[in-house]
This record gives C-alpha cells, sequence and structure tokens, in this order.
C-alpha cells in the first residue's frame, strides 16, 4: 500500500486512543458530573465514565475486571488462558467458561469472513509486532512460515477444554476481546444500578443506557492519520456500541510504503483494500469489534452487503480518498454529522 501521508508516525495507538475518549461529545449536561476513570490496559488507553447511578466502587471494580480480563486473554502474559493454549503444542488446556466463550464468538467471525478475520493469526502478529516495531518489515521466508500456522478451523473447542490442532499456530484474540470485556463490564454496571455513561477500550465505545432526558450520545470517528486529531464524522446513538478498525492505529513507514497492524491471512502481509477504516454501530461491542475487522477483511463492496444483511446494524467505510460509504440506515435511523 503506497504512503498517502507524511512519512511519520504522528498518530500513535496512544494519541488515538485518547482522542477517542474525547469523541464522546456532548454526552453529559453541566448539571451532571460523572465519575471517571482512565487507565493503560490491553495495549491501549480505556476510560469509563458513570454519569448516573455509579460511585467509586463500582468504577474501581470496573477496572478490576479489565485486570482480571487482560490476566486472562492476553497472549503475551504467560499464565493467560490463551498462551497456555499456544504453549501446549496441540495438547488441550482447561480454560475458563469465559474464554470459551470469547473464543467460540472469535470462531463466528472468522466464519463470517471466510478467515479474512483469524483468531490463529497470532504467529503473524507476534512477527510483525506493531506495538513495538518501528519500520522493519519482517522477512518474506519468515511471514510466509508464519502465514501457514493461520487457520482457524484448527481451533477445536470440547467443553472446557481448548486444542489447537496445528501445534505450531497460535491465537491472538485481539481483533474481538476488548468488544467482550466492555460487554462484561456494561452487564456488570447496568445489574448495579448504573443508569447513564459510557465505556470506551480504545476506540470501542459502549453507551450504557438511553440517557434520562431523551438526548443522544455523539460519538466522533476519528478522521485517519490526521494529526490535528480531528474527527471525519459524528454519530448520535442512544444504547449502542461504536467500533471502528482502522489502518492509522498501529502502523509504520518503509521505503515510503505504509504498514499497517490489520494483517491479511492469506498473504500474511497488510490488506491492500483501499480501505482506511470501517466503524461498526449495533448492539453488541463483542460484535462490532468482531464486524468491523471482517468487514474490513472483505473490502468495501462485499463488506457492505454483509452489514446491509445483519439486523439493526450499520456501518461507516472510510476510503483512501477519505470519502464515507454509509449503510442504509445511517443518517435515517443513526443521524450523522459530516466535519
Amino acid at each position: 500500500m503506497n504512503a498517502r501521508q507524511p512519512s511519520n508516525r504522528a498518530i500513535c495507538i496512544t494519541l488515538f486512543t485518547l482522542l477517542s475518549c474525547t469523541c464522546l461529545l456532548g454526552c453529559f449536561p453541566a448539571a451532571h458530573q460523572p465519575l471517571q476513570k482512565t487507565g493503560f490496559y490491553f495495549n491501549t488507553v480505556i476510560t469509563v465514565t458513570l454519569s448516573k447511578g455509579g460511585s467509586d466502587a463500582l468504577l474501581e471494580e470496573a477496572f478490576h475486571m479489565a485486570d482480571r480480563y487482560e490476566d486472562m486473554f492476553s497472549a503475551t502474559i504467560a499464565s493467560s488462558d490463551i498462551s497456555r493454549i499456544n504453549q501446549a503444542r496441540g495438547k488441550s488446556v482447561s480454560v475458563s467458561e469465559e474464554t470459551i466463550a470469547l473464543l467460540e464468538k472469535g470462531l463466528q467471525y472468522c466464519a463470517l469472513s471466510d478467515g479474512g478475520f483469524d483468531i490463529t493469526i497470532g504467529k503473524l502478529s507476534s512477527l510483525w509486532n506493531f506495538s513495538e516495531n518501528e519500520g522493519v518489515v519482517p522477512d518474506a521466508a519468515a511471514i510466509a512460515e508464519a502465514a501457514s500456522t493461520v487457520d482457524y478451523r484448527a481451533v477445536v473447542i470440547s467443553g472446557h477444554e481448548v486444542r489447537l490442532q496445528n501445534p505450531d499456530a497460535a491465537i491472538d484474540i485481539g481483533g474481538i476481546a476488548k468488544g467482550y470485556i466492555a460487554d462484561q463490564m456494561k452487564a456488570y454496571l447496568m445489574e448495579h444500578g448504573v443508569t447513564e455513561g459510557t465505556i470506551n477500550l480504545g476506540g470501542n465505545v459502549l453507551c450504557l443506557a438511553p440517557k434520562a432526558d431523551g438526548s443522544l450520545y455523539r460519538i466522533g470517528i476519528q478522521k485517519p492519520f490526521d494529526a490535528r486529531q480531528a474527527t471525519a464524522a459524528v454519530v448520535e446513538v442512544e444504547e449502542k456500541t461504536v467500533v471502528s478498525s482502522g489502518v492509522y492505529e498501529r502502523f509504520f513507514y518503509a521505503d515510503d510504503t505504509l504498514y499497517h497492524h490489520i494483517l491479511d491471512p492469506s498473504t500474511g502481509y497488510p490488506f491492500e483494500n483501499n480501505l482506511l477504516s470501517v466503524t461498526v454501530i449495533c448492539e453488541s461491542s463483542a460484535d462490532g469489534d468482531g464486524l468491523s475487522t471482517a468487514c474490513f477483511s472483505l473490502g468495501l463492496a462485499d463488506g457492505m452487503e454483509l452489514i446491509e444483511r445483519l439486523p439493526d446494524t450499520e456501518a461507516i467505510f472510510i476510503t483512501d480518498d477519505y470519502a464515507l460509504h454509509c449503510s442504509s440506515g445511517i443518517g435515517d435511523t443513526i443521524p450523522l454529522e459530516e466535519q
């Protein structure tokens, strides 16, 4: 993919996620001072905001949940369920019920995208290491070898046990874990009396409940690569999640070519499909997470066709000419304000 922007890493993951936290535009009336906490989990900045019905204790518990899920799902923590599966060399590993639920959700989107989104991409994502890579393209032979281990059909689940039919494969559920975690946080907070607020897990924004005054949550969609941290558009939603996958989240330039973190399992290299981002608006944040990456992998035409088949689901695709391509309900059921 040829570079279209200045060759510096102007928007790193932390800046992107901090911007996402500021994109909750006009969410809270001045009369209500929300409780809010920000931390760094899952290699990104997360913010939980409780506007009504919250307490400091509930806010702390939400972050305890973030700790617990990171310890359970992170592929870089040796004791996590995911790491133990990856280290087992094809043997069965007993894992938590929540890990099973997340893996099954991930496999659903692997199948829906015909493997364009694949949770066994762990060897490839580790090889590219976009979180720390400052501009080194891996060796072509190493890429080919890592790509050969990617096949979601090698994940075998039986009860609470998981094994990989290919002992060289590795799971990475970073493409869907934040959405699952956001959904679990929402369920806990609403069960304990929170009636208004937002969960933002690195640009994965989940609105907890309709606002009492009847107004909508205004959520900004990142303008790709904009050094001024501008938004491309603002959507207004009630009790929805807004999830984006974009090439500007983690990337580097090498020889005037942009390499981004959304990898094509069939080639081992970043997708080249003229897309900069896909934003999905739906009920479940896990579905939004899986769909945004799945639709990116499918490209504009096929990705939009998938969105139009799904109930209560809308999307905004941004192509490399910075044009917005919206599904049929955007502007109708979901108000859109282009910037």
